[in-house]
């Protein structure tokens, strides 16, 4: 058994809002629970529901500009800013700008639909 995992090949996730989501190592693409990693591209006016996510998800940002809503306080990302947001905060992401947002997500556990609890 080797120990070490090469991802050449992400899963890429469908969605309904206009983002790309490649994850590279999770529950989708290697069936791992205890963490996720994925690329994310939100096009201009992307914007999706307030969640309640049961684990760490740290945000990466690489260009652009996104939003994020904890608790009730709007905090801008910046290309070259990381940011934790800790399980069990109220979070709403989006992008209100005029340019794509590219940013990795980390998620501690991995990320997943059961675990989200994303409102509406």
């Amino acid at each position: 058994m080797k120990n070490f995992i090469k991802q050449s090949s992400p899963i890429k996730i469908p969605t309904n809002d206009g983002k790309a989501i490649e994850e590279y190592f999770g529950l989708a693409s290697t069936r791992s629970s205890k963490f996720s990693i994925a690329n994310m591209i939100a096009p201009p006016g992307w914007k999706e529901p307030h969640q309640n996510p049961k684990f760490d998800e740290i945000t990466i940002m690489i260009s652009g500009r996104k939003i994020a809503e904890v608790d009730g306080e709007k905090i801008e990302l910046r290309a070259r800013e990381c940011f934790l947001v800790k399980k069990g905060a109220r979070v709403q992401y989006s992008n209100p700008f005029d340019e794509t947002a590219e940013y990795w997500s980390v998620c501690i556990p991995a990320f997943s639909v059961e675990t989200v609890h994303r409102e509406g």
